[in-house]
């Protein structure tokens, strides 16, 4: 499938052999693109802009993700919710000077991407999405490709390969900055962190993890660990497990009551239904000209 087939009726485009699949085709009031999956194991939302993940929901669970219900649809805004790409830079760009100015998070995740292709059999449906661009930024001119893989099934699985172009080398840092829905971040255990070295944005302190970790905001935390992790929600009875490929971080953050108080785009009470961890390579990382560079996770769920 490519781009031409935005306007055509995404419920045409099935597999052979497949009985319990259908693809449509929303726009938001915003006039955005939103692709909505129903397969026999899982329906499934995403955004092509920012090529955003919206919603997945295995069969027989809740939504994975949490989108909040106050969340922006408009150029220039990112979307509250699911998984926002960082790219090509995570947080605050250190380079910005003098008027120089870049905001947070990069700018992949607030641009339309485009549909390359979708397939679907029995085990899920695959979309991929493409981005390119050239002097998007003034901080990172590089010519590039972003190709990203999302395959919605039993589990999800999120593939983000980077192509620097350019004949000049250039770097990156990233995340796939999951909003995972949870009962409520006090009811979340994430053993893995314990004994973690981590780097505190809200005091701009590095120290270890030697207790559990605690959900409950404010927090913002960069650990260091490539591990295999598991979200815990003894309310719900269930665990999330999430794997990353290349990626050296975990990031976790909420921003606890009186910091969503300040932010228009989180619903009243929003911020106690979720939690944020992120694979991410929050340093800068180098993407030499002419080389790809591939991230990614996996996600599954399971009942205790």
């Amino acid at each position: 499938m490519n781009d031409k087939l935005l306007d055509n009726d995404f419920a045409q485009v099935t597999a052979t052999r497949l009985n319990t699949n259908a693809l449509t085709n929303e726009t938001s009031e915003d006039g955005h693109k939103i692709i909505s999956i129903c397969h026999q194991y899982c329906t499934a939302r995403l955004s092509l802009y920012g090529g955003q993940v919206l919603s997945f929901v295995p069969a027989g669970h809740k939504d994975i993700f949490w989108l909040s219900d106050s969340a922006y649809y408009q150029a220039g805004k990112a979307i509250r919710g699911g998984i926002p790409l960082c790219w090509p830079w995570f947080g605050a760009n250190d380079k910005s000077q003098g008027e120089l100015k870049a905001g947070n998070h990069g700018f992949a995740r607030q641009v339309n991407w485009l549909v390359d292709e979708i397939t679907a059999d029995e085990s899920g449906v695959t979309v991929i999405l493409t981005l390119s661009g050239e002097q998007q930024h003034p901080l990172w001119p590089n010519r590039y490709q972003l190709r990203q893989t999302l395959f919605f099934g039993k589990c999800f699985k999120q593939r983000l390969a980077m192509t620097n172009l350019s004949e000049s080398d250039a770097q990156y840092s990233a995340a796939l900055h999951s909003y995972f829905r949870v009962s409520n971040p006090k009811n979340i255990k994430i053993d893995a962190l314990t004994g973690v070295n981590f780097d505190d944005k809200l005091t701009a302190t590095s120290n270890q993890q030697i207790n559990p970790v605690s959900c409950v905001g404010e927090i913002d935390r960069e650990y260091h660990s490539s591990d295999a992790m598991t979200l815990l929600d003894t309310q719900w009875q269930r665990k999330i497990e999430v794997t990353s490929e290349n990626c050296q971080q975990w990031v976790l953050w909420n921003p606890g009551v009186e910091l969503a108080k300040t932010m228009a785009d989180i619903h009243n009470g929003g911020e106690q239904e979720y939690v944020c961890l992120e694979a991410a390579n929050s340093k800068w990382q180098d993407l030499p000209a002419g080389q790809t560079v591939v991230i990614s996770q996996e996600v599954k769920v399971l009942n205790l």
